[in-house]
């Protein structure tokens, strides 16, 4: 069932009658967040991350309020918190290739009218907040509508939504490994903190992931995006640093992305960057057909969070995993734990 969420429009609501989890104690504890998808009927271990991002909620059409993909599969994420009453859950409103950001923030009856459909999903589903995932502000590269105040008018949604939701919930955005798009400064206050989409940073033959810079690694590092962001002004407390749970191909592999589904058949060897400290898949030829992770390169991730003080660890998404959850354990054990 699809259902238009908007001001005027009753909400449905989850069957499980959850009370909302206030955020009572504003210090920077670590977090571990899992992007969880409408698509999928897999059920991540919700005792394995501190927060799950449910993916996607999308600007409507009238520019005036949220859609929610899947409303039952919402129900049943936020069901979850029966297991773990510390798990929050928040819905990301956007994804690749997700518009009508432009025109919504633009109008301010239109962002007020937005801003309020969001508290209106937080209190029909019983959710811990709101995620923005514009990808991205001033730009059309995912195919959707943008315009050159699009920045200024991220930071009036970001203000707009944080009056509309209170201190009681939580505000975060998901944002691209460089600093073009958003004006942190103006930003900051209203936001817990940025999900960085360390992530898809290049296809092969460079890694997409890649943790420091080697001649394959691209033209951006996770570390590098990360201190890119700090010398934008972004605090160490809201820096969460994103993991991809999948491999980023080139047009000549065949086979299965996710961690959770890799197989190699005979045709590829998978070799490590001890520089750049991922692996990944070479042909016979030795030429790079897929730039993934594995449980040494998250490992390597989780330690450098750990050593630079960052906020914590983000990946998309829980369903690319193994049936044994070997990533995720991985995640929570060297950061919780």
């Amino acid at each position: 069932m699809s259902v238009m969420l908007s001001v005027s429009i009753i909400f449905v609501s989850c069957t499980s009658q959850i009370q909302h989890n206030v955020i009572e104690d504003q210090s920077p504890e670590r977090v571990v967040v899992g992007y969880v998808t409408s698509w999928s009927d897999r059920m991540p271990d919700p005792n394995l991350v501190t927060h799950l991002n449910y993916a996607f909620g999308h600007v409507t059409t009238g520019f005036d309020s949220v859609r929610v993909d899947n409303p039952e599969r919402l129900c049943s994420i936020v069901a979850l918190k029966e297991a773990n009453p510390h798990l929050k859950v928040l819905l990301s409103v956007g994804g690749w290739g997700s518009g009508n950001f432009s025109e919504m923030v633009s109008d301010e009856a239109h962002r007020l009218s937005f801003v309020r459909s969001c508290q209106k999903a937080i209190d029909a589903y019983s959710l811990d907040g709101i995620d923005i995932d514009w990808e991205y502000p001033t730009s059309s590269v995912a195919g959707i509508s943008s315009s050159p105040d699009d920045t200024k008018n991220f930071t009036l949604l970001m203000h707009d939504l944080r009056q509309a939701i209170g201190t009681d919930h939580l505000l975060t955005f998901a944002d691209y490994a460089d600093t073009t798009y958003v004006d942190y400064r103006s930003v900051l206050p209203f936001i817990d903190f940025i999900n960085l989409m360390t992530y898809d940073m290049a296809d092969p033959p460079y890694h997409h992931s890649a943790l420091f810079r080697s001649d394959i690694a691209g033209s951006l590092s996770v570390s590098e995006a990360i201190d890119h962001h700090l010398e934008a002004g972004v605090p160490l407390s809201k820096l969460v640093m994103g993991m991809p749970f999948y491999g980023r191909p080139s047009k000549d592999y065949k086979g299965q992305r996710p961690f959770g589904k890799l197989s190699t058949d005979g045709l590829y060897t998978e070799r490590w960057d001890s520089i750049a400290l991922v692996p990944y898949l070479v042909d016979e030829q030795g030429n790079m057909v897929l730039a993934l992770e594995n449980a040494t390169s998250i490992t390597h991730k989780c330690n450098y969070i750990l050593t630079k003080g960052l906020r914590g660890a983000m990946y998309w998404d829980c369903d690319d995993d193994d049936d044994s959850f070997t990533l995720s354990r991985t995640v929570w054990n060297l950061l919780m734990k």
